[in-house]
């Protein structure tokens, strides 16, 4: 019988809170030194941010005394207290409304506005969705972005590798890279994500059952995005991402995208196996 008393957390459904940060150039400039940015030149106050950057910012910084075991903050405070042990990024819908200037203060709304219990394969599953709403502070309209949270039981102990989805074919376009320890720490660090599956591989193997070291969703979905505007040569209006399978440190990422009229389909392998597929529309 699920221990998922659905009604109580839905209780959080509506709760909201507000941030302001400064778009920092420094911070944006140490994130393009973290994924060999292409053009560091556009890192610059009056620039655009590229596109799913601005998750270096409006960061939680909560104190040690107040996380959970996994190094997130404790649950029950603005997300739902899930009675289930692993915590990971789903997927996500964005829009691209306006370009987020670098150096400019931005305000960011954020408000839970789902949360829904599955059965998986592997037992419940609970989704949380949150909206972040991001405006300038003259209060135009710069990015509407819907987050997906999955709540789940840890894995039994899975092998690197192994496949758990159909190989995808190859794309019009393609992109390889061997993510590094110290890409996820710096990424991180970037990010003040103390999650422990992206820098304590004991803690990966005995408690959420992975073999290594996790690589993040978000890092993946900021590769797909921009793979897809390099692909096809603007900017971004919409970026739509869903988590397949984790990636794994030691593994090769390749990145495939096909080009269709005003899009771009998308899908991020890890060593063949599909964890990340996304579809990017532009202006």
């Amino acid at each position: 019988m699920s221990r998922i008393d659905l009604d109580h957390l839905r209780r959080w459904v509506g709760k909201s809170r507000s941030d302001e940060d400064l778009i920092a150039a420094r911070h944006a400039r140490l994130m393009a030194a973290t994924v060999d940015y292409f053009a560091p030149e556009r890192i610059r106050d009056g620039d655009s941010l590229p596109a799913l950057w601005h998750w270096l910012y409006f960061l939680e910084g909560s104190p040690a005394h107040e996380l959970g075991r996994d190094g997130h903050p404790a649950r029950g405070g603005f997300l739902p207290p899930v009675p289930l042990a692993n915590r990971m990024w789903a997927g996500g819908r964005v829009r691209f409304v306006a370009p987020v200037p670098i150096g400019a203060m931005v305000r960011r709304k954020s408000t839970i506005v789902r949360v829904d219990h599955k059965e998986g394969r592997s037992g419940d599953l609970v989704f949380v969705t949150v909206l972040h709403e991001l405006e300038s502070s003259g209060g135009e309209a710069l990015v509407r972005e819907e987050h997906d949270i999955v709540y789940k039981e840890p894995s039994p102990p899975i092998a690197a590798g192994s496949a758990a989805h159909e190989v995808a074919p190859r794309g019009q376009f393609t992109k390889t890279f061997v993510p590094t320890s110290t890409m996820l720490f710096r990424y991180s660090a970037l990010t003040f994500n103390g999650h422990r599956i992206h820098y304590d591989s004991d803690y990966c193997r005995a408690v959420e059952g992975y073999p290594n070291l996790v690589i993040h969703g978000p890092l993946l979905a900021t590769l797909l995005a921009g793979f897809a505007e390099e692909a096809g040569g603007k900017r971004l209006r919409g970026f739509d991402y869903r988590a397949l399978a984790p990636a794994f440190l030691g593994a090769t990422v390749t990145l495939h995208g096909d080009v269709r009229d005003h899009r771009v389909d998308l899908r991020a392998l890890d060593d063949g196996r599909a964890c990340m597929q996304a579809q990017a529309t532009f202006e």
